[in-house]
């Protein structure tokens, strides 16, 4: 056993743990759940695909960029999709109403009506494109760090933004809510119109996302500027790069009709406890089973 956790690294434990929640979560709901089989089935499926990476790692074989780069992505992205058959059917009672009264008692009304005073095709589009980027700045990052060979920061960095994506799941599971594109839609006096890219660039990100009730806390704002300080610390030249596009797109959570500030804000506290909680335990682990490193 202490040999087979010696070759784990902090971000699979945390993998193979979130998988087995889930895997526990879906088997205690399996009655009311329309897709049960398939969610048991899809995390037995990357359970088992880490495990055998885990077995055939080797640097510089065609599992190297697989084992620390593209699985884990594929991991992130198809346990995000499955809470679409999760969340509303295991927690129905979406806390929207909640957040808009919070975000009209701070700011005197709803903020992403408010935006639309501001609101231009080409600053649309900019945004859109801003808001987009969430999906290629973990990735850049971790492509960067290890081409460069820098194990150390790569294995880091990784743990830290798997635990902000899971912790951030776990609070889709905890608090639904939809977001003001649909709960506030009635009260927006425009439509969002770009000039080139808004349209095709939400088409595919709905398609992509569905509706999975993923506002609360905001992942975008967490993940972003978790990578933000990560790039600060390791990669310098990233991190002036990434610096503007981050800033744009926490801007274009709200004013796209995302999320709600207070969402905004949670993703802050989210990147926090990430750092806070995941470099605890990080080193822990490190200390625990890595004492040479």
């Amino acid at each position: 056993m202490l040999r087979f956790l010696l070759r784990l690294r902090p971000a699979d434990a945390l993998n193979f743990f979130f998988l087995l929640t889930l895997t526990i979560i879906t088997f205690a709901f399996r009655r009311v759940l329309d897709h049960a089989a398939y969610l048991v089935l899809l995390y037995s499926g990357l359970f088992l695909t880490q495990a055998l990476l885990l077995l055939f790692r080797r640097k510089g074989s065609m599992f190297h960029w697989g084992y620390h780069l593209i699985f884990p992505t594929i991991s992130i992205l198809a346990i995000f999709d499955s809470l679409e058959h999760l969340v509303h059917t295991i927690n129905p009672r979406d806390i929207d109403p909640l957040l808009i009264r919070l975000d009209y008692l701070l700011f005197g009304g709803h903020p992403t009506v408010m935006m639309e005073q501001i609101m231009t095709p080409l600053l649309t589009d900019l945004l859109q494109l801003a808001y987009a980027s969430y999906y290629f700045l973990p990735i850049t990052l971790g492509a960067v760090l290890l081409m460069k060979r820098d194990d150390a920061a790569f294995d880091h960095s990784l743990f830290l933004i798997m635990f902000c994506f899971y912790l951030s799941y776990a609070g889709y599971l905890l608090f639904p809510a939809l977001g003001p594109r649909f709960t506030l839609n009635h009260l927006q006096q425009t439509d969002l119109r770009g000039l080139f890219f808004t349209g095709p660039v939400q088409e595919l990100l709905n398609r992509l996302e569905g509706v999975k009730r993923d506002a609360f806390p905001s992942g975008h704002t967490g993940i972003a500027l978790t990578v933000l300080v990560l790039s600060r610390k390791y990669e310098k030249r990233l991190f002036l790069l990434f610096l503007p596009c981050v800033a744009a797109l926490v801007f274009s959570t709200v004013y796209l009709r995302y999320h709600y500030v207070v969402d905004v804000l949670a993703g802050a506290v989210l990147t926090a406890l990430t750092l806070l909680l995941g470099d605890a335990y990080y080193g822990y682990w490190q200390k625990r089973f890595r004492p040479d490193h």
